[in-house]
């Protein structure tokens, strides 16, 4: 169904990223009683999946689109993804970032020439200042996750993971605005014909769950999760494509999503961030639905700020 143009965004942007490896632990394989695959996406150029949607979007734009840029609103892991794929395709890049983003985040979108405007940590600021400076620039935006281009794209490190590891019976993500999410279910459906897609989502920003429940988009008033990457909210263009191909949303809780992320870092040697811990976080609040199977996890990123460790 999806396959076709899935394979033709991963051959368009495969100069422009890495294939990240995929890892495993026999620690915690026993601790949690089945085979679990991370795929890094830790390991990915900026740190992040968020590379491979940005890229792909950018790449499909005319000529005056990329001379008058691109503009994204982002907490920190879209915005170095546009940042550094505009200036790897020699496109200006307008990042809005809410005020309260991690340095760590910030400085990698000044270091990739990215021209910041902060605003206040709300949607509804990002939303306002980003049509601001668009007025202005007449910069093409990229929605950090309900832009079909920027889903496709994102769906290319499920296909790495699946052709990987072809007898996957799950694949987990965290859910956030849902373009990994749903990038993931497209790639699921097309390159294996057993596996399962499963979300995992802080309960401290639950819209994603509510909104399945609900069968229709609802938002947060407030959230207050350690995850920042997964502050925002779904879309009209993922939404459909998660309700048809998701089978279910895990909530966790936020010393389950701390206990994830240390353990990831201490057995593994490896650094994600908190939002990376989502989904594994989920597997082991409800390790008995997984029992003995072979689990793909997708590690989104691993943009962390290490001065401000929450263990």
């Amino acid at each position: 169904m999806y396959k076709e143009i899935i394979d033709q965004a991963h051959e368009r942007i495969k100069g422009y990223i890495h294939h990240t490896p995929v890892l495993t632990s026999s620690y915690i394989d026993e601790l949690v009683g089945a085979m679990v695959y991370f795929k890094c996406e830790n390991f990915q150029k900026m740190g992040a999946f968020k590379m491979r949607g940005a890229t792909n979007a950018i790449l499909q734009l005319d000529g005056v689109q990329k001379a008058s840029g691109v503009i994204t609103h982002s907490s920190g892991n879209m915005a170095q993804a546009v940042a550094l794929a505009a200036k790897s395709l020699g496109v200006p890049a307008y990042i809005v970032m809410p005020e309260n983003a991690p340095q760590v985040k910030k400085n990698a979108v000044k270091e990739y020439g990215g021209m910041i405007t902060e605003v206040k940590s709300t949607i509804e600021a990002r939303e306002a200042k980003t049509i601001e400076i668009i007025e202005k620039t007449k910069a093409t935006f990229l929605h950090p996750s309900n832009d079909l281009q920027v889903i496709i794209g994102q769906g290319t490190a499920a296909k790495e993971l699946l052709e990987d590891q072809p007898d996957l019976d799950y694949l987990l993500t965290p859910v956030g605005g849902g373009g990994l999410l749903a990038g993931t279910a497209m790639a699921g459906i097309s390159y294996s014909d057993k596996v399962t897609v499963i979300a995992g989502e802080p309960s401290q920003a639950d819209d994603a769950y509510r909104s399945i429940q609900k069968g229709e988009i609802l938002k947060n008033k407030e959230v207050n999760t350690i995850a920042d990457g997964l502050r925002t909210h779904l879309g009209d263009v993922n939404f459909p494509i998660i309700q048809k191909h998701v089978k279910r949303i895990i909530l966790v809780e936020e010393e389950t999503i701390i206990s994830a992320m240390r353990l990831i870092w201490e057995r593994m040697k490896i650094i994600v961030e908190p939002s990376s811990a989502v989904p594994f976080a989920a597997l082991l609040i409800d390790k008995k639905s997984f029992t003995n199977k072979k689990i793909g996890i997708i590690l989104s990123g691993g943009n962390v700020d290490v001065s401000n460790l929450p263990f």
